[in-house]
């Protein structure tokens, strides 16, 4: 427990202190850690005997990075491509050892990981030009939502913890997860809904507009975290790693934020936000 504690207080500062100055620091840093998830999604696989493309999903997750932080969401398209003509082109060239489901798995963890991870950044750096005046100061309006996003994602997994081990009696998906409960989702979804429209609301937006960004949020995290369960279940392993002391891998700790992040995104360039 109390290297549980001691990991989450260093985890916490770390971040917040990269989160805050941005730049090429947040961006190596979200790459670094794409790195770390993706190793461990192939190491899943491999422990049930499925190699999959790890060379190359490197290769791609990093362009996926650096496309996000340089040259902008359109390159992501044209590295999707790239990595499936380089998977089933591995493939070819390996057919006795690396067969079709091995290039379905690798697909799927490339984009799983690398998708995510990119949309972490391109939040980071949308609407550079656009700075807003928060109670600890000046940041742009990429940062506030990605803090929004955090502690929204955050908010979700406290909240939903607590109302399941006070309330929770009806198993959300017990073939996943069993000890996940209707309640504790229902306790998440308010909780969430509520530091979301509270944090928006702080910042000037509009409060059902972030109600119901709360609300997407709660929904996206719960599904990112049952998405990890499912391959995590699927490979036979309690956790996906041990990259941080107490807590588990990457995967562990961000899976709720890797679907989170995307939504975030895309919420603040549907509604009209990143160009306010």
């Amino acid at each position: 427990m109390l290297t549980r504690i001691i990991t989450g207080v260093v985890g916490m500062a770390l971040a917040a202190f990269v989160i805050m100055q941005g730049d090429w620091l947040y961006a190596v840093c979200a790459i670094l850690l794409s790195f770390a998830a993706w190793y461990e999604y192939v190491s899943a696989f491999e422990h049930v005997g499925k190699p999959l493309a790890r060379l190359v999903g490197f290769v791609v997750i990093s362009l996926f990075g650096t496309a996000a932080w340089l040259w902008g969401s359109a390159w992501l398209v044209a590295i999707a491509t790239l990595a499936v003509l380089l998977v089933f082109a591995e493939a070819v060239f390996r057919h006795r050892r690396f067969a079709v489901d091995q290039v379905c798995f690798s697909l799927a963890g490339i984009f799983y990981v690398g998708f995510c991870f990119a949309h972490l950044i391109l939040l980071r750096f949308a609407a550079q030009d656009v700075v807003l005046a928060t109670p600890v100061g000046d940041m742009t309006l990429g940062c506030a939502f990605l803090w929004i996003m955090f502690l929204g994602t955050w908010s979700s997994d406290t909240f939903a913890y607590f109302a399941g081990s006070f309330f929770g009696s009806r198993r959300l998906c017990p073939e996943i997860s069993p000890k996940k409960t209707v309640e504790g989702f229902l306790g998440g979804l308010v909780g969430t809904t509520a530091v979301v429209a509270a944090l928006g609301g702080a910042l000037g937006f509009s409060v059902p507009l972030m109600a119901f960004l709360g609300v997407l949020l709660a929904c996206a995290a719960t599904v990112g975290d049952l998405a990890e369960s499912l391959i995590k279940r699927y490979a036979g392993v309690k956790d996906s790693g041990r990259f941080f002391p107490g807590h588990g891998g990457v995967l562990d700790r961000f899976d709720s934020v890797m679907f989170t992040a995307p939504f975030v995104y895309y919420f603040i360039q549907v509604v009209g936000l990143a160009g306010v």
